[in-house]
């Protein structure tokens, strides 16, 4: 059988050298932001030295600044399936989905709805909780608290039409890994005369991407977290972009995608989410052979080649989050939070250690070399309704295609340690 080339991926990033207290450090962070790879770094450092400019003038570095930028909108529509003109870049996710909510409140009225979710990142709640102050009513779509997963029963009852304008949620947790049936949310808000928002950040470097199958009207992402730069990266629907009155200045074009663009872009960021892409699209090629059977049929090209990518990249990290979950699972005095078996979930596996915090638990491995998360990962209110915000929040590790199973092992051991050793 045909073997993901684990090696081969670890050589492309120069942070993975890094030692901590003489061990290797095993960067098993991933869900905060990826490590980057030297194609990226690369392609930061030359647009930097060789093309730095501002946009729109005529001469060689602005022209090909320009270039560079449509470039990226290409490379995303690939990781999206859409037109790259559906492609808009900002700061991040979260100042994104804060401009497109304060440009749909223009045509919101006091009492029109909003769903939101308990399961969601704050940077798909904030934005939209914002419009209360306008008489818009937000709600929460609740989450069952037994296996974290959306309540999407609850979802359908409701979303009213006429009255619900938009339903925003996640693809998946950052905090705990579930995959929500984001189709069938969009398909909800189709009903209902909604628009449909996803917040794709955790999902984006898990699975592929279809912005069509999905029928979503809006999705949002940030490059960090798929190996790239500091970039918000926002899919609009051009049906929905056209008639969106976007925050803007009179100087600013007043069409897509440009319009939700304020200010000067990031454009050495701009180039490394190229680069990144084009990584995950290197990763397809180097594993066409293992995926093959379960790449769609008419893709070609780098789209083809990005899907190849994300569904090796799972491949590989799936059965490996399945190793440690199970492990975990009977290790004495250590707690799962997460999906039931069989539900779709990334490769994210979030715990407590019964006589620790969340904190002592990260800080106990950071010393060892391994890098995890703890508290609630702006995903604050599925915490609260968790029960953990006073005892600290969760510990999180996220697997990525550089993560191997001895460096599982090594974390298992420290945390094996710990929850032997209860004060």
């Amino acid at each position: 059988m045909p073997q993901f080339d684990v090696a081969w991926v670890r050589s492309q990033f120069p942070a993975l050298s890094r030692t901590v207290n003489g061990r290797p450090a095993a960067y098993l962070d991933g869900p905060g932001g990826t490590q980057t790879p030297r194609g990226v770094l690369d392609a930061v450092h030359e647009y930097l030295v060789d093309h730095n400019s501002n946009v729109h003038g005529f001469f060689a570095t602005t022209q090909e600044t320009d270039r560079i930028i449509l470039d990226a909108r290409a490379a995303m529509a690939d990781m999206f399936g859409c037109r790259p003109d559906e492609v808009s870049f900002g700061a991040n996710m979260t100042t994104l989905c804060f401009m497109l909510a304060q440009s749909l409140a223009h045509s919101l009225s006091p009492g029109d709805q909003v769903l939101i979710t308990e399961i969601d990142h704050e940077g798909n709640r904030g934005p939209w909780l914002r419009l209360a102050e306008r008489g818009v009513l937000v709600r929460e779509v609740p989450v069952h608290t037994s296996t974290c997963t959306l309540d999407l029963e609850a979802l359908e009852r409701m979303a009213h039409e006429g009255r619900t304008k938009v339903i925003a949620a996640n693809y998946a947790s950052n905090a705990v890994g579930t995959i929500s049936d984001v189709k069938r949310i969009a398909d909800i808000a189709r009903r209902v005369g909604a628009l449909s928002v996803v917040d794709a950040v955790h999902y984006a470097l898990h699975g592929p991407i279809d912005v069509r199958a999905i029928g979503c009207d809006v999705l949002l992402c940030s490059a960090y977290k798929f190996f790239g730069p500091h970039v918000g990266v926002m899919y609009v629907r051009g049906e929905v972009a056209e008639h969106v009155d976007a925050l803007r200045l009179r100087t600013q074009e007043p069409t897509p995608p440009d319009k939700f663009e304020t200010g000067t872009l990031n454009h050495e960021g701009i180039a490394g989410t190229t680069a990144a892409v084009d990584f995950i699209a290197e990763m397809g090629r180097r594993n066409t052979d293992l995926v093959e059977a379960q790449v769609p049929a008419g893709l070609d090209g780098r789209r083809r080649e990005i899907v190849a990518g994300m569904l090796a990249n799972e491949a590989y990290e799936q059965p490996l989050a399945r190793y440690l979950t199970s492990e975990l699972a009977d290790t004495r005095g250590v707690t799962l939070y997460g999906p039931p078996t069989g539900h779709p979930r990334t490769s994210t596996v979030s715990f407590t250690v019964d006589g620790y915090t969340a904190m002592e638990v990260a800080r106990t491995l950071g010393e060892r070399g391994l890098f995890v998360w703890d508290g609630h990962f702006y995903a604050v209110r599925l915490v609260e309704r968790l029960g953990l915000i006073e005892s600290g929040g969760l510990v999180r590790v996220g697997l990525c295609p550089y993560t191997t199973r001895e460096e599982l092992e090594r974390l298992l051991d420290a945390v094996r340690s710990l929850a032997t050793s209860v004060r």
